[in-house]
C-alpha cells in the first residue's frame, strides 16, 4: 500500500538529573560534594532513505520516543547520554510541525537529516553548587525536559517526468512498455490507485517517470483521488499529458485535454509553466472514417503551443519519439523555485525569550506560579534542605515576582503554589 501522509507524535529524551552525593572516604575528613552531572537526553532525528517508498509504517506506529539521559553518579561521574532515535523516511518527505503548520525540513535526497526534537540537557550535580557560604549543598539541578510534538509527514514523489490525464487513457500502459515498472493494468477506471515509478532509458541516458493516479474534473477541489495525488506532480520537471484520442470512453479528447489542464492550473498556477508534451494515445482504435478527428485534436493542441505525439502504447508505436522529446525537454528544463512556505524557527525555540518568565495566576485560595525555568529549579529543589529552599526563594525574589505579588495584595499567611507544592508566605524567609 502506498501511503503518502502520516501524523505521528515524537518525544525526545529527558535529561538526567544531577546527583546529590558526598565524599565518604575515611581518610578525607569532612568530604565535600562530588555529585556528577546527568546525561543529555536523546534527540529525535529524521533521515531520508532511498530504499523506502511509502509512509505505510507510520500508520501502525504513531508514537516515537528517544532514550532519557542517565542520572549523575557519585565521584563526579557523568550519567550516560540517552541514545538518539533515528526515524527513516522516503526521499521527498516533508516534515511539518502540526501546531504551527510550519515546514521543519524537506528531506529531498538520500542521507538528508535534521533534529526534530532535541533531548533535554543533563542537570548539574551538587558539586557545582558549592560556594564559600554553602559548603555542603544538598541539592542538584534537574535534567532538562523532553520536547514532545506532533508532526505531519507528507511524501511528494521525486520524478523527472509525470504522466497526467483522465483515468483509463493508457498512462500505466505507457509506463510499463517504456520502463521495467509493472503497474496494475485493466480496462476500468482507477486501475491505478497508487502512483507508480519507473526508470526510462533513452540511449545512454535515463530519467524517472511517474504514473500519477487518474485525475478527474473537480480533483483540485477534492473530487476523486486526484487531489490526493496532484501534489506528486509538483516535483516533476516535465509533464506528459496522455489523452485517449479514440474516444473509447465516450469523451471528447479536446474537452479532456482542457479539463485536465484546468485542474492543474486550479491546483497551482505553476503547474502549466512546466514543459508539457501531449501523448495522443490509442490511435490504433480510431475508426478509419474518423481519422480527421485526430488531426482536429492535433491542430487544436498545437495551436495552444504544445507538441503532440500520436502513439499507441500497447504496441509501442510512437513511444520512442515521445521519450526522446521528454529527454530533450528535461535537458532544457530549469529548476523551479520552491513554493514559499513558512519555515519552523528552531533558533527561536532554542532561545525561548519566555524561558525565564514567571507567570502568576490568582485563584480563590492561592497565588499560582508557573514558568519553564521556574519549574526546572522547582524540580531540583530538596524540600527537606533549607539551603535548597532558600535557593528557590532567591530565584523567585530576584525575578521580581514577590514585588508583583505584593502589588496584587499578597499578605503574610497567604498561600503561594507551584505545581502541587504550597508555601505559606512570611515577610522574613
Amino acid at each position: 500500500m502506498f501511503v503518502d501522509r502520516a501524523v505521528i507524535t515524537i518525544r525526545s529524551g529527558r535529561g538526567g538529573n544531577g546527583a546529590v552525593t558526598f565524599r565518604r572516604e575515611p581518610y578525607v575528613p569532612e568530604g565535600g560534594p562530588d555529585g556528577g552531572d546527568g546525561g543529555k537526553g536523546g534527540d529525535i532525528v529524521f533521515v531520508a532513505d532511498h530504499s523506502l517508498r511509502t509512509l505505510m509504517d507510520f500508520r501502525y506506529k504513531t508514537k516515537y520516543e528517544a532514550e532519557n539521559g542517565q542520572n549523575g553518579m557519585h565521584k563526579k561521574k557523568f550519567g550516560k547520554a540517552g541514545q538518539d532515535l533515528v526515524i527513516r523516511v522516503p526521499e521527498g518527505t516533508q516534515v511539518f510541525d502540526q501546531e504551527t503548520g510550519h515546514l521543519m525540513k524537506d528531506l529531498l535526497h538520500d542521507g538528508d537529516s535534521f533534529v526534530a526534537a532535541k533531548g533535554g540537557k543533563g542537570g548539574k550535580g551538587n558539586v557545582h553548587f558549592k560556594s564559600s557560604v554553602r559548603q555542603a549543598p544538598n541539592f542538584a539541578e534537574a535534567g532538562g525536559e523532553a520536547k514532545e510534538r506532533t508532526v505531519i509527514l507528507e511524501l511528494k514523489l521525486i520524478a523527472d517526468v509525470g504522466l497526467v490525464g483522465f483515468p483509463n487513457v493508457g498512462k500505466s500502459t505507457l509506463l510499463s512498455v517504456t520502463s521495467k515498472a509493472k503497474p496494475k493494468i485493466a480496462n476500468y477506471h482507477f486501475t491505478t490507485i497508487d502512483p507508480n515509478l519507473g526508470v526510462v532509458r533513452v540511449g545512454d541516458d535515463s530519467f524517472v517517470m511517474a504514473d500519477i493516479a487518474g485525475i478527474i474534473e473537480g480533483a483540485s477541489e477534492g473530487a476523486g483521488m486526484g487531489f490526493r495525488f496532484l501534489k506528486h506532480i509538483e516535483r516533476t520537471k516535465v509533464l506528459i499529458h496522455v489523452v485517449d484520442v479514440s474516444g473509447s470512453e465516450g469523451r471528447d479528447p479536446i474537452e479532456d485535454f482542457d479539463k485536465i489542464n484546468a485542474e492543474l492550473a486550479h491546483y497551482s498556477a505553476s503547474m502549466l509553466k512546466k514543459p508539457m508534451l501531449v501523448a495522443a494515445n490509442k490511435i490504433d482504435l480510431i475508426p478509419n472514417e474518423d481519422e480527421a478527428s485526430l488531426q482536429k485534436f492535433i491542430d487544436y493542441v498545437e495551436g495552444k503551443g504544445y507538441k503532440v505525439f500520436p502513439l499507441s502504447a500497447p504496441i509501442n508505436i510512437g513511444t520512442e519519439e515521445l521519450l526522446k522529446a521528454a529527454m530533450e525537454a528535461l535537458a532544457r528544463a530549469e529548476e523551479e523555485p520552491d513554493e514559499e512556505v513558512e519555515i519552523f524557527d528552531f533558533e527561536k525555540e532554542d532561545n525561548d525569550p519566555d524561558y525565564r518568565k514567571i507567570y502568576i495566576e490568582e485563584t480563590d485560595d492561592a497565588f499560582v506560579l508557573s514558568g519553564k525555568q521556574l519549574m526546572k529549579i522547582f524540580r531540583s529543589t530538596n524540600f527537606y534542605d533549607m539551603g535548597s529552599l532558600r535557593y528557590l526563594y532567591k530565584y523567585i525574589e530576584k525575578s521580581g515576582v514577590i514585588d508583583q505579588l505584593r502589588e496584587m495584595g499578597l499578605e503574610e499567611g497567604d498561600i503561594i503554589r507551584i505545581d502541587d507544592f504550597e508555601f505559606e508566605y512570611v515577610d522574613e524567609f
